[in-house]
């Protein structure tokens, strides 16, 4: 055991260290640059392909399909979560308020990254036996590429990711909560996570996306009220905070020693690997959700990525971090971030903000466990068939109530680095395949009569 944490650690600080925060903005800026900063000079066209879509009817989905809207709900109960809540807390505390800044620009770069992995997806996907669209990074890698052995070994490491940063992870975080504020026993919450859990999974891609299609925006919208009431209340903080997330963000005064701007170096880190973390754009993990969903073009279904990685981190992340700066709670390194998030509620809520914090926390959670164990089984199928499904998930099931009993700190660790190592082969296969990116989008904007200002 102590050998596997060793070799655990080497591997983790590996996967995200410095050279793969650094790829993961570089494979951002590749894409934004060759796309002629497509998320600002096309801001008005994606966002009525996507944000303003919500208010047209129609794009239901289909039996064995799901609606583009439903797909970009199902991914982001995926990546919302503890994230948004307690990791951005986390962000603050390691990093300090310019963590939030590189947080930013991690999902302004983050956005053509999730463009192209989505775009890619729904080029290469496929229609299965059963009639359901067989798609995700592994899809693309093998057919785009022609490389299986790396699409094995994705699908491996996001099956492997979807037990810990989807599951257990989750259920752990959700007990606790709900634990800690309402005395709940962690085997009851574990319970209703599996009863749940099976209700919803045995409808397949459908039923999880009619579920995360009402949850996510009732989690959403509930969650930025309390937020802007918070802020609101504490309006003439609002300018101080993010003069602190600016300065933070270039804080030069630390070379004493001759250590140069160790403070923005930390919080670029610290801000750019929670953002990744956070929206997992260039994880590849949101890529099943889009792949899903009855839209054949391409173009427009990385549209929906990009608007998902806003949402999350640009919109979301940027509420929590206002909230705990503006409330005036004290934190340093040694805060916890689940009590820091819950101090910055209570400021105004008294009481009830800990029963709000528990309670998002609970809903969030399971959320994201439902949508990872779709991920999880798309890559299970990939790897064994569909006879893998059953099986997956009702080990999925009981691993939920495992991870709401007790506390595999191992196994949250592990989990960790398969999620980084999911990054590793997708980054290198959408990079490859930048040309057909360029082209996905270039064909798109010239049939809408658009400029194509897509550099080469």
């Amino acid at each position: 055991m102590a050998l596997l944490e060793q070799i655990n650690h080497a591997v983790h600080d590996a996967v995200w260290g410095p050279v793969m925060v650094a790829a993961f903005l570089g494979t951002g800026a590749y894409f934004t640059l060759r796309s002629g900063f497509f998320q600002v000079r096309h801001f008005g066209l994606w966002q009525r392909r996507t944000f303003l879509a919500l208010f047209q009817r129609g794009g239901a989905g289909s039996d064995r399909a799901i609606s583009p809207l439903q797909a970009m709900s199902t991914a982001l109960a995926a990546s919302l979560g503890t994230g948004n809540i307690v990791g951005v807390a986390g962000a603050l505390i390691i990093g300090g308020p310019g963590a939030i800044f590189w947080m930013w620009v991690s999902a302004f770069l983050g956005m053509m990254t999730s463009f192209a992995e989505n775009a890619l997806g729904v080029r290469y996907r496929t229609r299965g036996p059963d009639g359901e669209y067989d798609g995700g990074p592994m899809v693309y890698i093998e057919r785009g590429l022609g490389f299986r052995w790396a699409a094995v070994l994705f699908a491996v490491f996001c099956t492997f990711a979807s037990f810990g940063i989807g599951n257990m992870t989750q259920g752990n975080s959700a007990a606790g909560a709900l634990e800690s504020q309402f005395g709940l026993p962690p085997a009851v919450c574990g319970a209703v996570f599996c009863a749940l859990f099976l209700a919803v999974s045995a409808g397949g891609i459908t039923r999880i996306a009619r579920v995360t299609e009402k949850l996510i925006p009732f989690l959403a919208i509930g969650y930025l009220a309390a937020g802007t009431v918070i802020i609101a209340a504490h309006g003439d903080r609002i300018l101080p905070a993010f003069s602190a997330i600016f300065r933070g963000a270039f804080d030069l005064h630390s070379a004493a020693g001759g250590i140069l701007g160790s403070a923005m170096v930390r919080a670029l880190r610290c801000g750019t690997a929670r953002g990744v973390f956070s929206n997992e754009a260039g994880m590849g993990s949101a890529v099943f959700a889009h792949c899903a969903a009855e839209n054949g073009e391409p173009a427009e279904q990385g549209m929906w990525g990009m608007f998902e990685v806003f949402m999350d981190t640009v919109v979301m992340c940027t509420v929590t971090a206002l909230v705990i700066l503006t409330s005036g709670v004290p934190f340093d390194e040694s805060t916890d971030a689940a009590a820091l998030s819950t101090q910055a509620f209570s400021s105004v809520f008294g009481r009830a903000g800990g029963a709000l914090v528990a309670a998002g926390v609970a809903l969030f959670a399971f959320a994201t466990l439902i949508g990872w164990s779709y991920f999880g089984e798309k890559s299970a199928a990939y790897l064994f068939g569909g006879r893998a499904v059953k099986p997956y998930r009702l080990l999925f099931a009981a691993v939920a109530f495992l991870g709401c009993v007790v506390r595999p700190v191992l196994a949250w660790e592990l989990s960790d680095t398969f999620n980084g190592l999911m990054a590793v082969p997708n980054l290198i296969a959408i990079l490859s395949l930048s040309g057909e990116v360029r082209k996905i989008l270039r064909e798109y904007l010239t049939r809408r009569g658009k400029v194509c200002d897509n550099r080469p």
